[in-house]
């Protein structure tokens, strides 16, 4: 599992966006995103970089990321 803080996420449709692109590398990844502190969770087994790869491709920053 990984945690990402991403910036610029401000509503649904950010959700689905970053869901989306997370789904687009790894279909089976699970995603769960919490706007008020801008920290999206993801249950994957795709490397973290590629990850982190597709969010930043989806117009979001990433300011830092961990695996859990």
């Amino acid at each position: 599992m990984y945690e990402l803080k991403v910036e610029g996420m401000s509503c649904g449709h950010c959700v689905g966006a970053v869901t989306k692109s997370v789904q687009a590398v790894d279909a089976g990844a699970k995603v769960e995103v919490d706007l008020p502190t801008q920290k999206v969770l993801v249950n994957s087994s795709a490397p973290l970089e590629e990850i982190k790869a597709a969010v930043v491709d989806a117009g979001y920053d990433v300011l830092a990321s961990t695996e859990r």
